[in-house]
């Protein structure tokens, strides 16, 4: 390595102006970009906003989604799967709706019926949608996209889910039919869908435990509606320095108008 490196040529502020129009416009290249600076009195070269890209990418300032080739080649090594790939390693996940897992547990209830939990929980802002089924069929898995998708309040931008067959076939046409981007973890690794992993317990001590007093999908669906509202709206999150998630979405929305309005 020589003594001696060669430093940027740019300006801090330059260079933040970049990160802020790479991020309000994300499909637009260099080219582009040397343009809008231009309009702003900024007048810099094609190659050095590719290097000030390079460089914010290098530091980890700038997070960007993979492009559709690479999304291509994830694709290609999960070939019995016609929709599903690994999660990129780049993929974002700084706002609501950026990653949802889903997740099923088996729920022993009264007189020993066993009935199946869905469970989704939004990473970020921790807002869960909560569904019983007789069965974790695709089909189930299905209805139980539709009803994830109803409820969340921002939209979702892509899933994550563990292997299981419940999550293949209808579940996994459904997501491809609304171009929804669906991961799948690799075998063996709970520890990736940590976040409704932990959801389970939640709704096992906090509503199967007390709450729920019957076996009955119908009526059961009707509780957990109630207690998914409580969840989301009352019961504060230590996690979310004790806001509730709709606390947090509110406060995100809210901060988003104000950024777009600057």
């Amino acid at each position: 390595r020589p003594r001696n490196t060669r430093q940027p040529t740019w300006t801090t502020a330059t260079a933040e102006r970049v990160l802020a129009l790479r991020k309000q416009y994300p499909c637009w290249g260099k080219d582009k970009l040397v343009v809008l600076l231009a309009r702003e009195k900024l007048y810099v070269s094609v190659s050095m906003v590719g290097r000030i890209l390079a460089a914010l990418k290098r530091t980890g300032a700038l997070h960007e989604p993979p492009k559709p080739a690479v999304l291509l080649r994830q694709h290609r090594k999960l070939r019995k799967r016609p929709w599903a790939i690994r999660k990129p390693k780049y993929w974002p996940i700084e706002h609501p709706g950026d990653l949802v897992e889903i997740d099923t547990k088996e729920i022993r209830m009264h007189r020993g019926v066993l009935l199946k939990h869905f469970s989704a929980r939004d990473v970020v802002s921790r807002w869960d949608v909560v569904e019983v089924h007789r069965r974790a069929t695709a089909l189930a898995a299905a209805r139980f996209l539709d009803t994830l998708l109803e409820r969340f309040p921002f939209p979702v931008k892509a899933l994550q889910v563990d292997g299981g067959s419940e999550f293949a076939a209808e579940f996994e046409r459904a997501c491809q039919q609304k171009q929804l981007p669906l991961f799948v973890l690799p075998p063996k690794s709970p520890k990736l869908n940590a976040h409704v992993e932990r959801s389970h317990r939640t709704h096992h001590e906090e509503f199967y435990q007390v709450h729920a007093d019957s076996d009955q999908p119908l009526r059961l669906n009707r509780q957990l509606r109630h207690w998914e509202h409580t969840y989301n709206c009352v019961r504060p999150h230590q996690s979310l320095a004790y806001l509730t998630p709709l606390e947090f979405v509110t406060r995100w929305k809210l901060h988003r108008r104000k950024a777009k309005c600057h």
